[in-house]
């Protein structure tokens, strides 16, 4: 609080600093050590806003993105060129130091080496790939109200976590950002409510005589008052011998998210191909199992128990994104990024990232409502499959991806949509470029934000809306997160079932 005027007028100076400079090299490296040296002795947080490749200076790079093959991804490239990051990164972890990192970038930055510095400190790393403050208006808004939320959510200070199970079970490969400093305690300088880890469990004994299995979960942590704190969360389940309750009470997108987390481990020790023959023998085994517990054999017909019988769908999301396709022609840096994410993310945001909830919005006065908090009424349209089976060309759709929504106008939507919502007579003349929905006094308008704003009440911050039409440019944003359909190098939904379909025995 002393130093708020310093502060606000450097940052009201820096945009002049360097405003017409020639000098386009980044010495990324030679930054982070100066800011370590200054904040070690007392620990905090250093944010990263990288905008180009880091060329001068310590942990110099070269440009890595020319050296993909078209047709084969060489999973060398997704690993580090140098440990220079990393070897910081654990100095300023020991120094109760954590590096965020937020790529603001049209260009290769080689996020697979410098993320370094944020992976083993304990920090995030965010991207905002194609940013442009007034060319990529979407994109900006998106890197606005995450920023926001960045400088403004509950952070804790020198924190440790700890987590514990019950003998006879063992705890091994954490997934996520943190240094490791004994085998079940984990090393956090920073830690705050976005963050995802995940772990894997082992079960060494015979667990015959133990009527239920604890797992304990200790965070000790500095809140931003300088109050000392613990938090613990502890979590019973009930042991059975009998594979039919343990397949029963199995929760589907929990094995999904902690199978990604591997996944990311196998394509950087093996191969991209190694995780995606993984995956499917993942829903070979379930599906599998579970004929076998049922003692069933229908000719022509996949049995699965019901609360997994979307693991296939999740499993076709994975294969699908940035992360494991075998598309050629993918970044490697949002391939990493894609990477850093499954890793990472929440549960709830990882699911919906690759698997988005699809709405559609232009009938929503026809749908059933729910009450919110303060008794207001909501609309609460259906899910929609991710297909374009499902996308009438008259109709409107609302994708929330987690981080964005998508406002998709079909070719053919109805004037009267356009003029009740945008304020306009025809779809063409609907602007791309509206970051949020005009304030319009009539209930179509109303319901629709009432719709969105009730969406975003259950995220950490709100998130932009990108309109995208039918006729623009921009469809194939919307298009490409049609999972449930045939796309470039790889199968659609139905395809992937009877693939399943031939090879179980």
């Amino acid at each position: 609080q002393s130093c708020r005027e310093q502060i606000v007028q450097m940052l009201n100076e820096l945009p002049e600093l360097f405003n017409g400079t020639h000098e386009v090299e980044s010495c990324l490296g030679a930054a982070l050590k100066a800011a370590y040296k200054m904040i070690s002795p007392t620990g905090g947080r250093i944010t990263i806003l990288q905008g180009s490749l880091p060329n001068l200076g310590p942990g110099a790079l070269t440009s890595r993105e020319g050296g993909q093959q078209k047709d084969k991804i060489d999973s060398g490239l997704l690993g580090p060129t140098t440990d220079f990051y990393k070897k910081l990164a654990l100095e300023c972890s020991g120094q109760q130091v954590a590096v965020d990192l937020f790529v603001l970038s049209n260009q290769h930055v080689d996020l697979a080496t410098i993320s370094g510095i944020s992976k083993f400190s304990g920090g995030q790393v965010s991207s905002f790939i194609g940013y442009h403050s007034h060319k990529n208006l979407s994109v900006a808004e998106k890197f606005d109200k995450a920023f926001r939320r960045y400088l403004t959510r509950k952070i804790g200070f020198e924190s440790v976590m700890r987590i514990r199970c019950t003998r006879g079970m063992s705890l091994h490969t954490f997934h996520g950002h943190f240094f490791v400093r004994s085998t079940d305690l984990l090393s956090l300088p920073n830690v705050n409510p976005d963050a995802g880890f995940g772990m894997q469990v082992s079960i060494d004994e015979d667990l015959k005589d133990s009527r239920e299995v604890s797992f304990q979960a200790a965070l000790l942590y500095t809140s931003s008052k300088g109050e000392r704190r613990i938090r613990v969360h502890t979590l019973c389940l009930p042991t059975s011998n009998s594979l039919q309750e343990i397949v029963q009470g199995a929760d589907q997108q929990c094995i999904v998210g902690l199978l990604a987390k591997m996944a990311v481990d196998r394509s950087l020790n093996a191969s991209i191909y190694d995780a995606k023959e993984a995956f499917i023998n993942a829903c070979i085994d379930i599906i599998s199992r579970w004929r076998m517990v049922q003692c069933a054999n229908q000719p022509g017909a996949l049995l699965v128990s019901p609360n997994l019988s979307l693991v296939p769908l999740y499993i076709l999301a994975l294969l699908k994104s940035f992360a494991f396709t075998q598309r050629s022609g993918v970044p490697l840096d949002e391939r990493t990024m894609s990477m850093i994410n499954m890793k990472c993310l929440p549960l709830t945001g990882l699911i919906q990232s690759m698997y988005p909830d699809l709405y559609r919005v232009d009938q929503l006065e026809k749908v059933k409502t729910i009450e919110d908090e303060e008794g207001i009424l909501i609309p609460d349209p259906d899910r929609i499959q991710l297909s374009a089976e499902n996308i009438a060309m008259s109709g409107v759709y609302l994708m929330d991806l987690g981080d964005i929504m998508y406002l998709y106008l079909g070719k053919v939507t109805s004037s009267f949509f356009c003029e009740k919502i945008f304020g306009v007579s025809k779809v063409m003349d609907v602007d791309e470029n509206l970051l949020d929905l005009p304030e319009l006094d009539n209930e179509d308008s109303e319901r629709l934000r009432a719709l969105i704003h009730h969406l975003n009440n259950k995220k950490s911050h709100p998130v932009p809306i990108k309109i995208v039409r039918d006729d623009s440019n921009q469809r194939h944003l919307f298009i490409s997160m049609l999972i449930d359909d045939r796309s470039q190098a790889s199968y659609s939904y139905y395809e992937l079932l009877q693939q399943l379909k031939s090879e179980i025995k």
